[in-house]
């Protein structure tokens, strides 16, 4: 396995590749959008209001520039030289998922919204099954939110399906439980 993302392109302009230090700020901008993006009722009233960027940014560094494990990854897809999306994944830490320690697990997966449709999502999917697959993993899991309509239809169209596992994250003050559902694939 090579230290580097496959470099795949739609265009001259379309890549994914392993995240740089350099790429902590807008990809701490992109999850900052995204978790703006979400409806009202997930988040607590104000619950963002003191979320600063610099901190998001001090949160990503270590992800990016020094992950625990070949299994640990940030992904930053790009159009040109500029991130326009991401990929966070990890060894899955549900029991009942490749109980024998080869899964994996897709914790987040974002595109800025005036970048979606471009393939940036499957190019950072398919970055992330070879690397992980290279790592030894045999199944991948993500847990989507009751209702995401649009990314159970990405995920079914890259090959995940159901699996029944379900669980309802608490939310915080003031916000609603986050009720998901699980997806998996084999990747071996």
């Amino acid at each position: 396995m090579t230290d580097h993302a496959p470099e795949t392109t739609t265009g001259p302009d379309a890549s994914v590749r392993r995240a740089r230090p350099a790429d902590a700020g807008p990809i701490a901008a992109l999850t900052l959008d995204s978790w703006r993006a979400q409806p009202a009722e997930l988040l607590p009233a104000g619950g963002l209001d003191d979320v600063a960027l610099d901190d998001l940014v001090a949160d990503w560094l270590p992800a990016i520039a020094a992950p625990p494990s070949p299994r640990h990854l940030v992904l930053a897809a790009l159009e040109g030289d500029v991130v326009v999306g991401y990929a966070l994944a990890a060894p899955s830490q549900d029991p009942d998922a490749a109980p024998d320690g080869t899964g994996g697990e897709v914790l987040d997966l974002v595109v800025r919204a005036d970048r979606t449709r471009r393939g940036h999502g499957s190019r950072l999917l398919a970055a992330a099954v070879d690397l992980l697959r290279g790592a030894g993993c045999t199944e991948l899991l993500a847990w989507v939110a009751v209702g995401d309509d649009a990314r159970l239809a990405f995920l079914a169209s890259a090959g995940f399906a159901a699996d029944g596992a379900r669980r309802t994250l608490e939310g915080g003050p003031g916000a609603a439980a986050l009720r998901q559902v699980r997806w998996s694939a084999r990747i071996d």
